[in-house]
């Protein structure tokens, strides 16, 4: 009886950290040339960054894992309603970041377009991200009565992607960060391709930033360039993804000149673009080790 007891009490102790410290990416074969090209390695964060061609287009697949994401995943903006910044210079705001991506779709002159159910006009959004909820590091900034949020929110226990959900209940759980795009795009959930047959955005070959979450600690994401001025469509990232990888859901993130990948090396604070930076956004998605 001891014993049994003393086994299922080492069961119980094992058990939580099988299911939420350990990297689950096996090496994986890919039916592509591809190689390492970058990694990091802490006790809290660790990530690796494959890059690979498909369709003749340059990839970068960064694979992630953190101890806690509700507390390594940080958001910074550029000056709500005022302009827009380069993602190195909103890294600035976040100097222990090691890994950072181009966050939310905006509005501005130059990309005027809102959805017909955003209440006021163009220019009321301008230098603002898309999405019917704002929150950054949990204050609201926007809350469109009426219009359902598509979208990612970082919640205590990390990302969570949103269909049309009723803007309350996102806020009913305490969102500190929110991310967002067009409506269509949230790309998978639960294996379910959402991507619309026939968006034209989705069936244009672009550079795209692409995150997909596998569980509590591990998520992917996808860097794709347009050298050649070529790119992926939306659909060649869900095949690629629905081949190689289960995940809980997909998303797609702001690309085409938005796309960034930006790194630092372990003990440096200099910042090295893997891929796109050079063009200004609203906000970037930063990942950080666990805050002491």
């Amino acid at each position: 009886m001891k014993k049994g007891l003393c086994l299922m009490v080492c069961l119980l102790m094992i058990l939580p950290l099988a299911a939420f410290g350990e990297e689950v990416f096996p090496v994986q074969e890919y039916e592509f040339n591809h190689k390492a090209y970058r990694s990091y390695d802490s006790e809290t964060l660790k990530y690796k960054i494959e890059t690979f061609t498909v369709h003749g287009v340059r990839c970068y697949l960064t694979k992630i894992w953190m101890q806690d994401p509700g507390k390594q995943i940080r958001k910074a903006t550029a000056e709500w309603k005022k302009n827009i910044m380069l993602p190195r210079h909103m890294a600035e705001k976040i100097p222990e970041a090691k890994l950072i991506i181009n966050g939310s779709g905006y509005v501005s002159p130059t990309y005027p377009w809102i959805p017909e159910d955003y209440p006021g006009t163009n220019p009321d959004y301008y230098y603002t991200p898309l999405g019917s909820l704002t929150v950054t590091d949990g204050e609201v900034f926007r809350n469109l009565e009426g219009v359902p949020y598509y979208g990612l929110t970082l919640e205590a226990d990390g990302l969570h992607m949103y269909v049309g959900e009723e803007n309350g209940k996102v806020l009913a759980a305490n969102p500190s960060q929110t991310w967002s795009f067009y409506v269509q795009c949230p790309m998978q959930l639960a294996g379910e391709v959402l991507t619309p047959e026939d968006w034209d955005f989705a069936g244009r070959k672009a550079r795209r930033t692409v995150i997909g979450r596998v569980n509590r600690n591990n998520y992917l994401l996808l860097s794709v360039s347009n050298d050649g001025g070529l790119g992926l469509t939306l659909h060649e990232v869900n095949d690629f993804f629905r081949k190689y990888f289960e995940l809980e859901w997909l998303y797609d993130l702001d690309g085409g000149p938005s796309s960034a990948l930006l790194t630092r090396k372990k003990g440096s604070s200099r910042l090295y673009a893997v891929m796109g930076g050079s063009a200004k956004d609203e906000d970037i998605m930063a990942f950080t080790e666990l805050p002491e």
